[in-house]
Formats: structure tokens, C-alpha cells, sequence
């Protein structure tokens, strides 16, 4: 599978995830956002972002929903933020589909809790 970014086509396996961690960049996260029906906010973006800090600088590191809700409370002071507000955001799993469209491999780990 493939994505086509400003007629640079980035490759993809067959459940979406990218091939290549370095031929992620916003332009390409908003394509896959888009495929996945998700209107990127500043709030996405967050997720998105920390993410991929955390895969890249933490040794690949892939947050479960409950580590992700921990790190978006001390981001977002003063909002709810439970499993239902992320799954607003990501309603297919925001670990995964936050992964995907971050530009990380695919999670092999179990459970989103």
C-alpha cells in the first residue's frame, strides 16, 4: 500500500502503518488523518507529537491509552481527560491509530488499557 504526499509516495503495510519512520513529515500525517476521517486539531496534533517523541527518543517506546491519558493531562491542564475523550479524538484505538497516523510501525503489543 502506498500514500501519495505532494506526488512523493510513501509506502505503506497492508493495515496502513508506515514503512519508513523517516518518510514521516506533517503533510504526510494529514493525508493519513484524512484516510482515517479525522480532522486534525491542535489537540490531535499533541497526541501525534508525543507519540512519536516518545518512539523515537525512548527507545521505541509505544504508550498504551492509559500512559497516554497520564502524559495528555499534564499537556492539557484543567480538561477531563479520560479514555472516552481520547477515543474522541482517535475513535479506533488512539494508541494505534494516533501510531499510524504518526508514521510509527504497528503495535504488537496487547490491550489499549
Amino acid at each position: 500500500m502506498t500514500v501519495v504526499v505532494n506526488g512523493k509516495t510513501v509506502e505503506t503495510d497492508k493495515n496502513g502503518y508506515m514503512v519508513n519512520l523517516d518518510d514521516w513529515n506533517e503533510e504526510v500525517a494529514k493525508v493519513i488523518a484524512e484516510q482515517e476521517g479525522i480532522a486534525m486539531t491542535p489537540e490531535h496534533w499533541d497526541m501525534v507529537n508525543f507519540l512519536r517523541d516518545e518512539y523515537v527518543n525512548n527507545a521505541g517506546s509505544q504508550p498504551n491509552t492509559r500512559n497516554i491519558i497520564k502524559a495528555m493531562q499534564d499537556k492539557w491542564p484543567g480538561k477531563k481527560v479520560d479514555n472516552s475523550y481520547l477515543y474522541k479524538l482517535f475513535p479506533r484505538d488512539p494508541s494505534k491509530q494516533g501510531g499510524r497516523i504518526a508514521g510509527l510501525p504497528e503495535s504488537r503489543r496487547k490491550g489499549g488499557y
